[in-house]
C-alpha cells in the first residue's frame, strides 16, 4: 500500500470511529427505518389488491425490495452527512484542505464514504433483521443462495462507489453556485427517483426505464437492490456489474477532471 493510499485510509478509519458515537441518532434511525419500510408495504398491498396480477414484480420481491431499500438508504443516498465539505466550500475554507500534502478528491471521497458507510453498518443490520421477523407478507425474503449473497455484496460495493462519485461532482458544482441548497434539493430528487428510490424501475414505462438503467442512475441502489430481492438473477446479473464497474471508473474519472478544473480558479485573499 503506497503511502498516499494510506493517508486515505487513516482519514476513512477516523470518520468512521467518530461518526459510530451518535448512538441516539443511531437508534432513531433504526426506527424510522422500519416505520418507513412497514407504511410502503402497507401501500404496496393495496396496490397488489388492486391489480397484482398486472404488476412488474411479485409481491413478496417488491416487498423485499422495500426492506433492503431502507436498510440500505444511508449507503445509496447522494445528499447524506457532508455538511462540513459543504460548510468548506461556502466559507472559503476549502483553502486549507488544499494546502494540505493529500489530494482534495481523494480526501473528500474517503470522508463522503466513512459518513455513509459508518450509519449504514449500525442501520442497516437491526432493520433487515426486524423485516425478516415479519411475518408474511409483511416480511422480507433473504436471498436464497450463496450467488444471490455474493452478487448483492459484489453489486452493492460498486453502486456505494458510484454514489458517492455521484456526490463528489455535486461538491464540484458548488465551487460555481453562490447557494448549495438548491444543487442539494435538485441532486436529491433526480438521482433517487431515477435510481429506484422513490418506485422501482420495474414499475417505470419501458423507455423511461431502459434510460434509466443505461444512465449512472441504474447503476446505483437500483443493481444491488434487485439482485437482492431476486428479480435479476444470473447472467442479466453480470452484465449489470459490468455496467456499474464501467460507470464507476467514469464517474471518478470525470469527478477527479472536474475538481482539478475548479480547484485550479480558487484564490486564497491575505496568504
Amino acid at each position: 500500500m503506497t503511502k498516499e493510499l494510506k493517508v486515505y485510509f487513516s482519514m476513512f478509519r477516523i470518520r468512521f470511529n467518530h461518526n459510530l458515537q451518535y448512538r441516539a441518532v443511531v437508534l432513531g434511525a433504526v426506527l424510522k427505518g422500519f416505520l418507513w419500510a412497514m407504511m410502503e408495504v402497507l401501500g404496496y398491498l393495496a396496490i397488489y389488491r388492486m391489480g397484482g396480477d398486472r404488476l412488474p414484480m411479485e409481491l413478496s420481491r417488491t416487498v423485499s425490495y422495500v426492506w433492503a431499500h431502507e436498510s440500505f438508504i444511508v449507503l445509496f443516498s447522494v445528499v447524506f452527512g457532508d455538511g462540513e465539505i459543504f460548510s468548506a466550500i461556502r466559507s472559503g475554507e476549502v483553502v486549507y484542505d488544499l494546502a494540505r500534502p493529500v489530494g482534495l478528491y481523494g480526501r473528500w471521497y474517503c470522508q463522503s464514504a466513512s459518513n455513509r458507510l459508518s450509519f449504514a453498518l449500525v442501520n442497516c443490520l437491526p432493520v433487515l433483521i426486524l423485516g425478516a421477523l415479519m411475518p408474511k407478507p409483511y416480511g422480507l425474503t433473504l436471498p436464497g443462495s450463496a450467488a444471490q449473497v455474493f452478487l448483492f455484496l459484489v453489486s452493492a460495493l460498486l453502486a456505494f462507489g458510484v454514489t458517492v462519485a455521484m456526490a463528489m461532482l455535486m461538491y464540484v458544482s458548488l465551487f460555481y453556485f453562490i447557494s448549495q441548497r438548491g444543487i442539494r434539493i435538485m441532486v436529491r430528487v433526480v438521482t433517487s427517483f431515477f435510481s429506484g428510490g422513490v418506485v422501482p424501475l420495474p414499475f417505470f414505462p419501458e423507455p423511461i426505464r431502459r434510460a434509466a438503467e443505461l444512465l449512472p442512475f441504474g447503476s446505483m441502489q437500483n443493481m444491488p437492490l434487485q439482485i437482492f430481492c431476486g428479480n435479476i438473477n444470473g447472467s442479466q446479473a453480470l452484465r449489470g456489474i459490468g455496467l456499474q464497474v464501467f460507470w464507476l471508473w467514469a464517474m471518478v474519472f470525470l469527478g477527479w477532471l472536474a475538481m482539478r478544473r475548479a480547484t485550479g480558479k480558487v484564490v486564497s485573499f491575505g496568504g
